[in-house]
This record gives structure tokens, sequence and C-alpha cells, in this order.
């Protein structure tokens, strides 16, 4: 804010123009002092407003920037937690029509299936060193096989991640992981596999990445979707590859409602994987009345409803993460002490940050360490 107010002294009795576009030149954008960002708006062209769009719970969903003076320059300050991290697009309003842009003065991406959003860092924010590619790391291998399903109907591809030193006299572990395509382009999966196992901080494991055609109503408490995983993609999986048949070395894994199929397929199978990895779940529930939100929530507030009656049943070891900045976090804390109540061994971590694969792939070794640890494993907080 300091920075604004200097500019604002500037600009008297000067080129607009000329004092803005140097001031962009020597800053980095969002301007970050502390626990505060300071967001700007400048293209030299006269407009409405502009608004930030955020994905922040608790706050104002839109938030409104100042016009700079008389100029065409616009700014926003806000305070976020130190190590928070926020995604956001600006909407711009010009000559009464809006256009939602990344921020053009921040080159911080992030990127999911819809596109991408910019990205604001906090100062205690860091980007792990485990999720990029390390040339001095061994890589393992991804093998694809079409599996037939009864349950769906064709075929479905299977991604199958074998480490380094997958060696088929030997036994492994077996993750099964839904949004396997996304958690590997958007959550560097692989490499985090790579990276965790070469440093012995990570069982070596084989993990299963499978994805939905009717991604959100075949994961929202679906039976179809245990059934697929139980009876079609485990047998076919332990038939070609060197995978554990004890149920303490099986886990499977999910993000949203990847989060509530994963529970659900234990829930529906007990006994079968006994170790969850389960990110953001979307663990919505009800006390009285109705959720409130459209008919594809249906089956998952009954599950949940029905899972906090008897959540000693699913018999697993849990590893929760959620963003308190997300709107489920809520329902993840909720849910947490009910399974820990269940005697279940369950670790719950939140992060300062939303609903996002950035934000779930920076929980990854945490949870990967808790449920599959290595010989040099350490407990991280």
């Amino acid at each position: 804010m300091d920075r604004i107010v200097e500019l604002l002294r500037r600009l008297r009795g000067r080129d607009a123009d000329t004092e803005i576009r140097a001031f962009i030149e020597n800053n980095t954008f969002p301007i970050v002092s502390g626990d505060t960002a300071t967001f700007f708006y400048y293209d030299g062209e006269p407009l409405e407003s502009v608004t930030l769009l955020h994905w922040v719970f608790g706050l104002e969903s839109s938030l409104s920037f100042t016009r700079l003076g008389k100029t065409n320059a616009w700014y926003l300050t806000m305070e976020l937690p130190h190590a928070g991290r926020v995604e956001y697009k600006l909407l711009v309003r010009r000559n009464g029509r809006d256009g939602w842009t990344r921020d053009p003065l921040n080159p911080r991406r992030a990127f999911d299936p819809f596109g991408s959003n910019s990205v604001c860092p906090m100062p205690g924010y860091v980007d792990p060193t485990w999720v990029v590619p390390d040339p001095g790391v061994r890589r393992g291998r991804v093998e694809t096989f079409a599996l037939p399903t009864e349950v769906y109907g064709g075929e479905r591809p299977i991604d199958v991640y074998l480490p380094a030193e997958y060696d088929p006299s030997k036994i492994y572990p077996l993750l099964v992981v839904h949004d396997g395509n996304d958690y590997r382009r958007f959550a560097a999966f692989v490499e985090v596999l790579d990276n965790l196992i070469h440093r012995h901080e990570v069982a070596p494991l084989v993990v299963a990445f499978t994805s939905g055609v009717d991604r959100n109503r075949e994961y929202g408490a679906d039976p179809r979707q245990p059934r697929f995983v139980v009876e079609e993609l485990l047998p076919a999986v332990e038939s070609r590859y060197a995978v554990s048949r004890e149920p303490s070395e099986r886990g499977v894994c999910g993000a949203s409602f990847g989060g509530v199929t994963s529970l659900f397929t234990a829930w529906t199978y007990p006994g079968v994987f006994k170790r969850l990895l389960l990110q953001s779940g979307s663990f919505v529930f009800t006390d009285v009345g109705h959720h409130g939100r459209g008919p594809l929530w249906d089956p998952v507030v009954k599950f949940v409803n029905n899972l906090r009656g008897d959540p000693g049943r699913i018999g697993a070891k849990v590893y929760m993460s959620c963003g308190h900045f997300e709107g489920l976090i809520t329902y993840n804390r909720s849910l947490a002490p009910k399974l820990q109540a269940a005697g279940l061994e369950v670790r719950f971590v939140e992060a300062a940050d939303g609903h996002n694969w950035i934000a779930w792939r920076d929980r990854l070794r945490e949870g990967l360490t808790y449920l599959f640890p290595g010989s040099l494993w350490m407990t991280y907080e």
C-alpha cells in the first residue's frame, strides 16, 4: 500500500501514463509485503471497473478494485494468511461488457481441467522441491492396459505406475488413484512418486490410475464405482503385476468427489482397502433439513449421513487434507474426529490454500509417507 501512496504522490503534475508504466516496470505483482497483497491493473485504456474473483471461503466472492486517482489504473489491497496461496482471476468491465482474464501483470499460473488461474503466493508459501523432476532420480515407468468393464460397458484405460526398482519376483503395495489423469497432469503425481521413493521416504509401490467418464455422477457415491474398483480393476491389476493381496498394503486415493468415491469404496467393501488418502473430500452431510444443493449431491449426503452413524465400518488408516479457504472445510473438520472416535488412525491436515490441484499436490508427501512409509520415513509437520 505504501508503494501505491508513493505512486499517487508522483502522479501530481506529471505524465500519468509514463509514471504508471515505470511503476509497473519496477515492481512484481501482486505486490506482497508481510501479510498484505496489493493487486494492480492497467492497460492504458478507460474502463468502468475491475473485480478480483477468488476462491477463498469466508471472503466476498468478488472484491472491487479502487481507481488510482483519475487515471486508468486500478488497485486492491487485502490481507491474507502468511503461508497462504490464492488462485484468482480478474473481471474487467469495459463499455458495459464484462470479461474474465488472468492477471496480465502476474506470470504465475496454476492449471486445472478448465484452464488456468493466476496465483498469489504469500511469503510463507514455498513450492516443494520434491514435485519437480530430479535428474539424479531413477524414474519409474507408466504402462497402460485396456480394462473391459461390465459395470460401465466397453473398456476403461488403466495407467499403472511401476517404481524404477520394480521386480516381478517381489511384492509391492498398491494404491488406486481416482482422477488419475488429472493427478498426473496437474499434481505431478508421477514425479512425486519418483522423488519420494528414490529418497526412501515412501515405500516402492505400484499405483493404478483410473479416471471417470461421467465423472461427478460416477464418483458421487454411485455404487457402480466401488464395484468397478473392487470387482474389476483390482483383480486385473493383481493378475498383471506383483502387488500385495494384504488389505493393509492396499490403498485408495481421491480428491473432491474422488475423495467421496474412495471413502465410499472402503465403506461398501470393508476390509479390502486399509489405507485411504482423501483430499478435500466433498463430505457434505445434514443434521436436520435438506442439504440445499442439487440432486447430484443426494447420494453423497445419504452416504455421509450413514457413515457418521457407523464410522468404524471402514476399518482403515486415513490421511485427510483440506484447505481452510474451502467451503468444504467444515465438513472435513467434523468428519475427522468422528473417524478418530471410532478407533481409526487418522491424520487430518489443513492448508492455507483452496480447492485446487496444487493444494492437493503439496500434501502428497505427507499423505504418502503416512500411509506407505519408506525406510527413511520421517514425520512432517
